[in-house]
């Protein structure tokens, strides 16, 4: 439901402010604002996990952030109110992915986590792709922010199925455990005590990319299919919803047959995947605008990006669950997240300087794909600490 909601308000965002004309460069500014505002929130959010917090509490509390970011969307009409909005909007997903990340493993009783992070990918997959599609739907009538009314009536019906259902959350610990672990941690060395970070550094190296890439996916390529390639002709605003619909319908129809095969293979295997899978899609999108039918590689592009999507979202995450020590599970979590923050910040304004400059995305697509090339031998340096037991 959050995601069905936040489909349209993601990819199409964009499309709403380049019809006031703001530039490339100035929509990539709205989304790095958001981005500054999730790196905040997201390390609240996995801090008061850390201290207790529910995961029902902060997902409640993003919703009522994201309804104000929506309602100040809806009826912005310069850059300043475009900025206020996406704070707002990027304060929500802050908040709430930390939390609905730590809420699967507690909730996978009888099921592998590995696998119960493939169903809720494959949840947020087809969430988002329905999203997308109704916004491409609501440009194609003409009233393309509608995509905000439609983010907010999602908002308030998944704030009554929280009421009705809670989600599940790890046992809180009694005082008695927590003195326990208190004691463990001021007993343990600085450098034990942060043994887990360092184990993090290279799975965080390989979000850092492949989230930029997904972040590019959401808020660059919309801009670049309606600006136009070199050669490859520009599509209306409808038409290029339309094809990011298809990229996220791919991502449903993927997400749950790779994330259930790569569940009982290596972690290395879902991110090499993930990785030459990315390189391939951009690689593809990069060469789209040098023909006049440029659309239909583009279009061929999103096979390999929804399979590089499908294999590192359950994956990386999963991989991030299986290393930091139970005290340290939300912060870990949230530096995670951070990375589709830092992401989020750094991609879209790199962006739409580049298109501001070139005109064109064939640039930006081809660095993408060779960055994807040259961090294959970081995969190598992934070491998984070990599981956590999440019955603790």
């Amino acid at each position: 439901m959050a995601s069905f909601g936040a489909g349209g308000v993601i990819y199409l965002s964009p499309l709403v402010f380049n019809q006031l004309n703001l530039s490339a460069a100035k929509i990539g500014s709205g989304l790095a604002a958001a981005a500054i505002a999730g790196t905040i929130s997201r390390l609240i959010s996995g801090r008061l996990l850390d201290i207790g917090k529910s995961s029902s509490f902060l997902i409640k509390l993003a919703a009522f952030v994201a309804i104000i970011g929506d309602l100040w969307l809806l009826i912005a009409q310069n850059y300043s109110e475009y900025i206020g909005g996406q704070l707002f909007v990027g304060a929500a997903a802050g908040l709430y992915w930390p939390a609905v990340e730590l809420a699967v493993p507690a909730s996978c009783t009888n099921l592998l986590s590995s696998k119960g992070f493939a169903l809720v990918r494959s949840a947020d997959a087809l969430g988002t792709s329905l999203g997308a599609l109704l916004g491409s739907i609501s440009a194609w009538l003409g009233i393309i922010r509608a995509i905000y009314l439609i983010d907010i009536f999602c908002m308030l019906l998944l704030l009554s199925l929280l009421a009705k259902q809670p989600i599940k959350t790890l046992q809180k610990p009694t005082k008695k455990q927590l003195a326990k672990i208190s004691f463990q941690i001021k007993k343990a060395t600085i450098q034990n005590n942060f043994t887990w970070l360092n184990l993090l550094f290279p799975i965080l190296a390989l979000s850092l990319l492949s989230t930029g890439i997904f972040s590019l996916l959401q808020s660059t390529l919309p801009l670049d299919l309606v600006k136009g390639g070199i050669l490859r002709p520009p599509l209306s605003e409808a038409w290029s919803g339309s094809l990011i619909a298809i990229q996220l319908g791919l991502l449903v129809i993927f997400q749950w047959p790779v994330g259930n095969w790569l569940a009982g293979r290596s972690i290395k295997v879902g991110l090499r995947i993930s990785l030459l899978c990315f390189s391939s899609g951009c690689f593809l999108l990069g060469i789209s605008a040098l023909s006049k039918f440029g659309i239909i590689i583009a279009l061929a592009s999103q096979v390999p990006l929804a399979v590089a999507l499908a294999a590192f979202l359950p994956t990386a995450t999963e991989a991030i669950t299986q290393v930091p020590p139970k005290e340290h599970r939300g912060i870990a979590m949230a530096m995670y997240s951070q990375c589709f923050a830092v992401s989020a910040f750094i991609a879209p304004t790199f962006a739409g300087w580049i298109l501001d400059k070139h005109g064109n995305g064939v640039f930006l697509w081809l660095l993408m794909s060779a960055a994807c090339i040259i961090m294959l031998p970081t995969v190598q340096k992934v070491r998984i600490k070990k599981k956590p037991n999440f019955k603790q």
